[in-house]
C-alpha cells in the first residue's frame, strides 16, 4: 500500500470495495486517501485489457474466416452472422480506442498462428494446410463485405 494511502479497505483484501472506496475520494477530491500506487496500476490494467479485447476477437474473426474459406461445402446463412459478430466488437473497441487504431496490424502475426490453431482444431483440418501469412488485410478483416472465396 502506497504511503500517501489511508484507505479503510486494503487493495488486496476487497478489490471491489477498494475501488469503491478509490473513486469516493476521487469525486470528494480527497486526493491524500488515494492508495497511488495501487490506482495506477488499475489504470495501466485497463489499457492492457484492451489491447488483450482486441487481439482476441481479431483472432477469433480470422479464424472464422478461415473457416469459411476453406470449409466452403458447410457455409449456412448464420456463419456470416458468426462472422460478423466479432468484427463489430473490433470496430467497436477500435472506435472507442482510436489511439489503438494500429494495434491490430501490429498483433496480427500472432493472432494469424492463434488463428490457425484454432481454426485447425475447430475443423479438423492440418494445420499445415492453411498459409504460413495471413492471406487477409487488417482491411479486409474488418470489412463486414469480405469474405474470402
Amino acid at each position: 500500500m502506497s504511503k500517501h494511502s489511508r484507505t479503510a479497505t486494503p487493495y488486496s483484501a476487497d478489490v471491489h470495495q477498494w475501488a469503491m472506496e478509490q473513486s469516493s475520494h476521487l469525486r470528494a477530491g480527497q486526493l491524500d486517501m488515494l492508495d497511488l500506487e495501487n490506482l495506477a496500476e488499475e489504470i495501466e490494467s485497463l489499457g492492457r485489457s484492451e489491447k488483450r479485447e482486441i487481439e482476441s476477437r481479431l483472432t477469433v474473426a480470422i479464424a472464422h474466416l478461415l473457416k469459411w474459406q476453406f470449409q466452403p461445402e458447410k457455409r449456412k446463412g448464420g456463419w456470416q452472422a458468426t462472422i460478423k459478430l466479432p468484427r463489430n466488437r473490433l470496430g467497436k473497441l477500435l472506435r472507442e480506442n482510436p489511439s489503438l487504431k494500429k494495434y491490430p496490424q501490429e498483433v496480427l502475426a500472432d493472432a494469424w498462428l492463434e488463428s490457425r490453431l484454432k481454426a485447425a482444431e475447430e475443423t479438423s483440418i492440418d494445420f499445415e494446410a492453411f498459409p504460413e501469412n495471413c492471406p487477409f488485410t487488417i482491411e479486409q478483416i474488418l470489412d463486414d463485405g469480405f469474405l474470402p472465396q
